[in-house]
């Protein structure tokens, strides 16, 4: 009975972990980082993450970066190339990036960030997300 439990706990958790894939495309310059963040709801986005990561850029202008044991639910990714790896979205006049940014379904913003009813997504299962700059 015991390791009946035990083989049934392992198993839920081993579920209810999933990896998310993000493939990064149209990066101009092999110069600093992929900065990227796991955003989980509408009154976090863009301010708190839940998971973040960086990634290398390839030669070839892609980066994939991985985000380890998301549980399922809703989400939304932002990510930006951090060009002098400073670790901070440069922005101009404090409104506007400077350094090329993405998310999640290709969100784009009108006047302002990009909305949470844009980038959000599900996660059911492992998933791989492309989002080009």
């Amino acid at each position: 009975m015991t390791i009946a439990l035990m083989f049934t706990v392992v198993f839920a958790q081993a579920r209810d972990e999933h990896t998310i894939t993000v493939h990064v495309e149209n990066i101009k310059n092999n110069a600093g980082k992929i900065n990227v963040g796991l955003y989980g709801s509408k009154s976090t986005w863009l301010n708190k993450i839940v998971k973040g990561a960086r990634g290398e850029i390839s030669d070839t202008g892609t980066s994939s970066v991985v985000l380890e044991n998301v549980a399922p639910g809703t989400y939304g990714i932002s990510l930006y190339h951090d060009e002098n790896d400073n670790d901070e979205l440069d922005m101009r006049f404090g409104m506007f990036p400077k350094e090329a940014y993405g998310c999640s379904n290709q969100a784009t913003g009108m006047f302002g960030p990009p909305k949470w009813e844009d980038a959000k997504f599900t996660v059911k299962g492992d998933k791989t997300i492309t989002i080009k700059l």
